[in-house]
């Protein structure tokens, strides 16, 4: 299994980021993907996730900003993040699985939000 996210960095408040995790060597198209995030020293956030019929779920904390999205052709799931804060600053992580029930989990890529 390997789950490989790209698409971190540094924004302004109010700003866009696209993440992408790039998911190989289980059945994605049948599986449920997640996304989650951590600070340093604090417990794993889960943030949304996505169904293998496309059903998303999200966190009351993103929900209205944030979209998951996921293309079963291209093995990829995205999460694509609007309107975002300082307290969205975080690694963010995707999983395999819903909510924190994951069975494996990506490298993880730093998102700060920084005027």
């Amino acid at each position: 299994v390997q789950l490989v996210e790209l698409g971190g960095g540094l924004v302004q408040p109010g700003g866009s980021l696209r993440l992408s995790c790039a998911a190989s060597g289980f059945p994605f198209s049948s599986s449920t993907m997640s996304w989650a995030r951590q600070a340093p020293g604090k417990g794993l956030e889960w943030v949304s996730g996505i169904y293998s019929d496309g059903s998303t779920f999200y966190a009351d904390s993103v929900k209205g900003r944030f979209t998951i999205s996921r293309d079963n052709a291209e093995n990829t799931v995205y999460l694509q993040m609007n309107s975002l804060k300082p307290e969205d600053t975080y690694v963010y992580y995707c999983a395999i699985g819903e909510r924190l029930c994951f069975t494996s989990w990506g490298q993880g890529t730093q998102v700060t939000v920084s005027s």
